[in-house]
């Protein structure tokens, strides 16, 4: 099942069939909302909102464990995180898509593993995530290719489909939060090679790697970084943009429902092969 991971300003799905809403509680706390279960032309899909309901979780505070072993216990085992970004390069212009196909990490303060050793918890089950967990194992995943291939290759095809502006790949650079960045840090972010900058990113792609689930981050460029705009950045306009994009990003994430091959051929579900230590 497909699991979609909704970022600033988006909350909910509408116009798709609703079939429950799951409270759930995991070993690593509450994730940040209930579960929806919903069915788009007899498929389920799962949602939840990363920043919760009311958008009450500031992104270095997201319960993003919580949020990713939610998902695995109501059967996902794909996901589609849509967020806002910031525009680095200079190519990217307000409003446009980009799939994401790597990452950068500066973030500070969060839990970006659920394999923590002799402190990790024990979880029910008994496939290989729960007995790397049972038996305090020390795991290192391999992120050579964090975004799984075959899913940006859909999100691809549906965005040149529909003719959306859009770029193929994007490096993205997470940020520790909640502040914007200072004009220094995004100099510093677009020498590394960086093409957008948000705060959710991180350590959402990896954690859903952790638990063998492919992952593809669908971004929305909201406005130019700190420095590039040229004036004083606010919420309000990251808000503000994605609300104008809700009814794009809606006919991309049904469609990409509908045309997501139920095989997986991507190789992400053996992540755990030769991680043990």
């Amino acid at each position: 099942m497909l699991g979609i991971i909704g970022g600033s300003g988006i909350y909910k799905l509408e116009g798709i069939k609703v079939l429950e809403e799951k409270e759930i509680k995991t070993p690593f706390g509450e994730p940040s909302s209930p579960v929806v279960i919903a069915e788009v032309e007899g498929k389920k899909v799962a949602f939840l909102a990363r920043h919760g309901k009311g958008h009450k979780y500031p992104p270095h505070l997201v319960p993003y464990r919580a949020n990713l072993w939610a998902l695995r216990e109501v059967g996902v085992n794909r996901v589609l995180g849509i967020s806002a970004v910031g525009g680095i390069n200079k190519l990217l212009l307000p409003g446009d898509f980009v799939v994401v196909d790597d990452f950068l990490d500066f973030t500070k303060s969060r839990k970006s593993t659920f394999y923590e050793g002799i402190y990790s918890p024990n979880v029910e089950g008994n496939d290989e995530v729960a007995r790397l967990l049972n038996e305090k194992k020390v795991v290192h995943i391999d992120v050579t290719q964090a975004y799984c291939p075959q899913m940006r290759e859909v999100l691809i095809q549906i965005l040149q489909g529909k003719g959306f502006r859009h770029h193929r790949k994007g490096v993205y650079a997470c940020t520790e939060g909640p502040r914007f960045e200072t004009p220094a840090e995004i100099r510093m972010l677009e020498k590394l090679g960086a093409d957008i900058v948000g705060m959710t990113g991180y350590p959402e792609v990896v954690l859903a790697r952790e638990l063998t689930m492919c992952y593809a981050s669908l971004c929305v460029v909201a406005n130019p970084a700190a420095g590039i705009a040229g004036y004083r950045l606010t919420s309000n306009e990251v808000i503000n943009l994605m609300k104008q994009k809700e009814e794009e990003i809606k006919e991309i994430v049904v469609e990409f429902i509908k045309k997501l091959p139920e095989e997986r051929t991507c190789g992400c579900n053996k992540v755990l092969e030769g991680a043990e230590v």
